[in-house]
């Protein structure tokens, strides 16, 4: 089995424009926007490997580990504080992080135990990590990275050309007034496709 030692560990490819720092539609809703709900990405007790993970690559306080994953995961999925903050506690009576306050926050390191654990486990982490890319594959890709490919291209273009003109060029305001009528278009064939029972409309 291969083994990945890169930091987006074999995921980032997935997701082209759309990855970190990109515009993302994961589960739920577009980064940074409201998310209708949190769809499960890993079963029960395989956070920790993951956590493990990324403490191995540096050292991290809570919030840093579920930034991190999030963009492993391209934005397609945020861990809640409610499962990383118990798993990191957890890690740390088992013995495989270790808590040292820095600027007032606690920052989590792996120890000798943590790294020996991950290492035994390896094979482990590296079946979570395949199901997880191949989870990440079905959101990212087909139809739905179409839809993710462009919208970034429709985000990137309309903010780049409006930054570089400023907000009192003409065509700003046309270009509000293109993407209203866009958008009342794509209401309607959402509308048209609830309507069909989620079939496209001739």
């Amino acid at each position: 089995m291969v083994h990945r030692h890169r930091d987006d560990w074999g995921l980032g490819d997935l997701f082209g424009a759309c990855g970190p720092g990109g515009f993302a539609w994961g589960f739920g809703g577009p980064r940074g926007g409201p998310r209708r709900r949190r769809a499960q990405m890993f079963e029960s007790g395989e956070i920790k490997f993951v956590i493990l993970r990324l403490l191995k690559e540096k050292p991290r306080h809570g919030y840093e580990v579920i930034k991190a994953l999030e963009e492993r995961m391209g934005g397609h999925y945020t861990p809640s504080a409610g499962t990383v903050y118990p798993t990191l506690q957890l890690l740390e009576d088992q013995g495989y992080v270790r808590a040292a306050e820095t600027d007032g926050r606690k920052v989590y390191h792996i120890t000798p135990e943590g790294e020996r654990f991950l290492d035994e486990n390896r094979d482990v982490l590296d079946e979570i990590l395949d199901r997880v890319r191949d989870t990440l594959r079905d959101v990212a890709g087909g139809s739905m990275g179409d839809l993710n490919a462009a919208f970034a291209r429709l985000a990137g273009l309309t903010y780049k050309q409006a930054w570089r003109r400023g907000p009192d060029h003409p065509a700003v305001a046309r270009v509000v007034e293109i993407l209203r009528k866009a958008t009342d278009e794509i209401e309607r064939e959402w509308e048209r496709a609830t309507d069909t029972g989620g079939g496209r409309s001739a």
